[in-house]
């Protein structure tokens, strides 16, 4: 008998697809996506983070995927960056309460440090970006958000299309989602207003970090000004 070990049936095809109920309400999709196993980050983090805040959300923040703090309280934005997004939406008078949070992928993905002891943040690969992007495709199922906001390229290039740069187009107002995307993310009408900003991490990786933050906090006031509008 053959000594090789037996693929994962549940882990054979990546994608997130089948383990996304249809036509579920936020709780549901919260409740099934703690049992994703589309790709092979589940292995390794402690538990899937999926989102926060209401259904009816005007606003809709999208970042990159959980990292230490998140992965290990099960909710996103927790941790230094999420500190930073929340003061910076209070200064840029976005309502952090009635906002929804959510990351393109839903597992922390990471290295050990030499010791063995620290969990290092790694960016997650095409192959995983594709593969959670059901679960992000049913959570704007249900919402419908006034303004789309994404933090950083990962979460700009999985809403937008991966020739969009945040360098060049950061702080500018699109219609959302285009024409082009109409077959991964549902139509609204009206379209929601989208831009896309740095990732809070970056901020506190500047080495001008008050510069930084300004335009940071510039970019949000972009974001809420359409949100008044």
């Amino acid at each position: 008998m053959s000594s090789t070990a037996r693929p994962d049936p549940m882990v054979e095809a990546p994608g997130a697809e089948r383990f996304v109920p249809p036509g579920a309400g936020l709780s549901e999709l919260r409740a099934a996506a703690a049992g994703c196993r589309g790709c092979r980050l589940y292995r390794d983090a402690t538990q899937t983070v999926f989102s926060r805040g209401p259904a009816d959300a005007p606003i809709v923040l999208v970042g990159e995927q959980p990292g230490d703090a998140e992965d290990r309280a099960g909710r996103p934005f927790v941790g230094p960056a999420g500190q930073l997004l929340r003061r910076a939406m209070v200064d840029a008078e976005l309502p952090v309460e009635e906002a929804y949070l959510t990351n393109v992928v839903k597992h922390f993905t990471f290295h050990l440090d030499a010791r063995g002891k620290r969990r290092i943040h790694d960016k997650p690969g095409r192959i995983e970006i594709v593969a959670c992007r059901p679960w992000l495709a049913a959570e704007f199922a249900v919402l419908r958000p006034r303004v789309v906001v994404a933090l950083g390229a990962t979460a700009a290039q999985a809403l937008i299309g991966p020739a969009f740069r945040v360098t060049r187009s950061r702080g500018e107002l699109l219609a959302w989602p285009q024409s082009s995307q109409r077959d991964d993310y549902p139509e609204q009408d009206p379209p929601a207003r989208f831009m896309a900003t740095v990732h809070p991490s970056a901020v506190l990786r500047a080495e001008d970090r008050d510069g930084a933050y300004e335009e940071f906090v510039a970019d949000l006031v972009v974001a809420a000004a359409a949100l008044r509008g």
